[in-house]
């Protein structure tokens, strides 16, 4: 019998729901969303991969309510790398004018995952933020002989550098991923992010500092420690744990963050949570922390979806209340 951590893990890396956005081309009824475990209906996931492969990267028109409609284009290549792909989602509201971006980053434990994870929650996104882009991103996974690190908040430098180039404009951004790709929206944000794009974090079950002891008893630690990282980009002085872990760059310009964290998760602990609020209460760095009822992969589940939703909705807003009146 696994313990209640391996079994978290496992979930984390194989059962995710598969979400499929069907075009109303292929299926005349209309938009649907269907929303399948990954090991259930399996003669209906093949047909629908039929239908994807067979629609490849054309544009379409996802409509989320009566005022509500994105062009979106699916597998946009934004690197050489088969893994360097993104989702673009762009409001068909007002546009002509310049609108903030979502990139949206899965989780997976550095080494696994998928974007697809994230699609329904950023469909949930796109209806609470209807004049926003989205960009929902794979990007290289970490193995043994390829470290993450710098691979991954590289390739969220790339992403940027095509989304500039798309758009015409540098649009302010806001980083959003759960567990590893939260992870890695905090450690490009505080570290990364030299030219201070980034506008906000929105951390759901992220790792803050890899080297809590709490963490230690993630069952994958052992990559983490000894892969995650490659060693020839660490700054003297510096482990590989401490180089990897945002709360290691925390300072008074960090981008405003909006974490959430699960009170029963056996992946990410509530330490986590604790020691990323209390640097960014050190650094007077503006944030906001929430928990949940639940562990590492409840929190997209009602009705802790709609509560967070909700509070990313209200936290941008006062976010740009203070940057109005600065």
């Amino acid at each position: 019998m696994p313990s209640r951590a391996e079994q978290d893990k496992r979930d984390y890396l194989s059962s995710y729901s598969t979400i499929f956005v069907v075009n109303p081309s292929v299926f005349p009824v209309g938009f649907s969303i269907f929303r399948i475990m990954n090991k259930s209906l399996p003669i209906i996931i093949f047909c629908l991969s039929l239908c994807f492969l067979w629609t490849g990267c054309k544009e379409k028109k996802v409509t989320l309510g009566k005022d509500i409609s994105f062009e979106k284009e699916e597998n946009i290549r934004y690197g050489n790398d088969s893994e360097q792909i993104l989702d673009l989602y762009l409001p068909h509201q007002e546009p002509s004018k310049k609108k903030d971006a979502f990139i949206i980053i899965h989780g997976g434990g550095w080494r696994g995952g998928d974007k697809s994870q994230l699609t329904f929650f950023t469909l949930s996104m796109m209806q609470k933020f209807p004049d926003h882009i989205f960009v929902n991103i794979n990007y290289r996974l970490a193995t043994a002989t390829s470290p993450g690190i710098p691979n991954q908040t590289d390739d969220i430098q790339k992403v940027i550098q095509y989304l500039d180039k798309k758009l015409k404009y540098k649009p302010r951004l806001i980083l959003l991923g759960n567990s590893a790709g939260a992870h890695l929206s905090m450690l490009y944000a505080y570290h990364f992010d030299v030219e201070k794009k980034v506008k906000a974090v929105v951390n759901m079950v992220g790792p803050s500092d890899l080297s809590d002891p709490g963490f230690e008893k993630y069952a994958d630690y052992s990559f983490v420690k000894n892969y995650l990282v490659n060693p020839k980009v660490v700054v003297s002085g510096r482990s590989k744990t401490s180089f990897a872990s945002p709360i290691s760059w925390v300072d008074s310009s960090s981008a405003p963050t909006l974490s959430y964290y699960g009170n029963r998760d056996q992946v990410i602990p509530l330490s986590q949570k604790r020691r990323l609020d209390s640097v960014f209460a050190q650094n007077k760095v503006s944030y906001e922390s929430y928990e949940f009822n639940g562990g590492h992969l409840d929190w997209d589940k009602a009705p802790n979806d709609e509560f967070l939703i909700d509070k990313i909705a209200t936290f941008l807003k006062q976010l740009d209340e203070k940057i109005t009146h600065r």
